[in-house]
């Protein structure tokens, strides 16, 4: 259960700053669609300008990162962080951008060894190589 009151679109026609934010999330994304993480966020429309903002600035331009690499970076961290939420949303927008049944599940296998191999390295206080050492 949200702990948070995810705007209707009725509520939103009713709150400018919102509105404005939904409908540019709408035409970005070239869909009616707007999910309920921004419904939520919709609450605070200082926050949802901004955090729109960010996602827009990060996510969607041409860059040196492709949009499907893009997704599946964000997967494997939503993944660290236990964002569950954010694991379907972004599992869906990489599908959506190309992802194949094999390139997720190299991805998971990527996902598991890295959080394996983090955990064991900490619990051991590995000390860092000085060739790792950024100069």
């Amino acid at each position: 259960m949200a702990t948070a009151r995810l705007l209707s679109d009725i509520e939103v026609e009713k709150i400018p700053a919102v509105k404005a934010v939904f409908d540019d999330i709408r035409a970005t994304r070239k869909s009616d669609f707007v999910n309920n993480f921004w419904r939520g966020l919709a609450n605070d429309p200082v926050s949802l300008r901004r955090v729109w903002e960010q996602l827009k600035a990060v996510m969607v331009p041409e860059s040196a990162i492709d949009p499907l690499t893009k997704e599946m970076i964000y997967i494997a961290v939503s993944t660290a962080n236990g964002c569950s939420y954010c694991v379907h949303s972004h599992t869906a927008a990489a599908r959506a951008k190309g992802m194949t049944d094999a390139q997720h599940g190299e991805l998971v296998s990527i996902i598991g060894l890295a959080g394996q191999t983090n955990h064991l390295v900490t619990a051991m206080q590995i000390p860092l190589d000085p060739q790792f050492e950024v100069t």
